[in-house]
């Protein structure tokens, strides 16, 4: 049986030994191993970690920011990881290093995220310029987004100029991606007739693209009609980004047809939106909004203590049994 004193000593050595000065410089020079090892320490639960995350983060804060980041969404079976896989061959063809993340907080329920699964981007999982991250397999909405934001910054200080964030939650991963990335775009298929009846409205109005994905062979007609349905639509909702007017696409991941009319899209936004300052202007209110997400993360984290959490089961117990009011218990929780 391993003595606990001894334990404790081997785990403050282990916290002395992360020179994070170090491991900072070695990002910088785009050093994918200490990028790993970056990311390990933001995803982390342990207390000691988050320090070490913070000051992490305050040493490559000079070095991000450059990087054009694409939020992706899509409907099942819109073959997303086919189209990541095609958009960043094109991306690294024209000399972009490309980090792929995601945000998947139904994963602890599901059982992994889509990323997990490499063999569908082959060309990208062994492509020296290319970094694959999938997210947390565990973890609430909250938690994965504070890591995936993180993670950018860390991609970015490395030099990764190009920073595609999936999405493959459902509910609110939409909001959350779209308030962490500077191009948001939704991955459809055919038949929008049907499916435009079970989407939110508020998906469309997040997006500055849709994007029909499987344009080929018998599907491309359909695509193409699939298209012009979308356009119509987008023509009646107010535009996610000032100045900019969301368009739909067609294109074949599959065969690479079209994904350079999405490559140009997002690159014609981006140098759109600097000129009118609203691309430096959205940037700036995600950080305020992010350090405001942290409060209320900091704040959840604080407050549920283990001691909490022992008492909220025993209060959960007296308020299923009628013995204490819903708001009873939570005074005494604040008490």
């Amino acid at each position: 049986m391993t003595n606990p004193k001894k334990r404790r000593v081997f785990q403050k050595k282990v916290r002395e030994e992360i020179d994070v000065k170090h491991l900072a410089e070695k990002m910088i020079k785009g050093d994918r191993g200490a990028l790993s090892k970056g990311i390990t320490i933001i995803e982390s639960h342990a207390r000691h970690h988050r320090q070490t995350a913070n000051d992490l983060i305050q040493l490559i804060l000079p070095y991000t920011g450059d990087s054009v980041r694409v939020g992706i969404t899509g409907v099942p079976g819109a073959g997303k990881s086919t189209w990541i896989e095609a958009f960043g061959k094109t991306a690294v063809s024209k000399k972009h290093k490309t980090a792929v993340l995601a945000v998947d907080p139904s994963s602890s329920l599901s059982g992994g995220s889509i990323l997990g699964d490499k063999t569908r981007m082959e060309f990208l999982a062994h492509h020296p310029d290319v970094f694959i991250r999938p997210s947390p397999s565990s973890g609430t909405l909250g938690g994965v987004a504070r890591m995936t934001r993180e993670t950018i910054l860390l991609c970015e200080a490395a030099g990764y100029d190009l920073i595609l964030v999936e999405t493959v939650g459902v509910g609110q991963s939409e909001g959350i991606v779209r308030g962490m990335t500077d191009f948001f775009l939704l991955l459809s298929l055919t038949g929008a007739g049907d499916e435009l009846q079970g989407m939110k409205k508020g998906i469309m109005e997040l997006v500055d693209a849709i994007v029909i994905n499987k344009a080929d062979g018998a599907n491309k007609e359909q695509a193409v009609k699939t298209m012009h349905d979308y356009n119509q639509i987008l023509r009646f909702i107010t535009p996610a980004t000032k100045g900019w007017k969301p368009k739909a696409y067609t294109c074949s991941a599959l065969y690479n047809d079209g994904i350079n009319d999405v490559w140009d899209a997002v690159f014609e936004f981006i140098e759109a939106t600097k000129k009118t300052g609203e691309f430096h202007k959205r940037r700036s209110r995600q950080s305020v909004d992010w350090m405001n997400q942290l409060i209320q993360i900091k704040l959840n984290e604080t407050f549920f203590n283990d001691q909490k959490k022992l008492q909220l089961k025993i209060l959960e117990e007296k308020v299923r049994s009628g013995e204490v009011s819903p708001s009873e218990a939570a005074e005494l929780l604040f008490d």
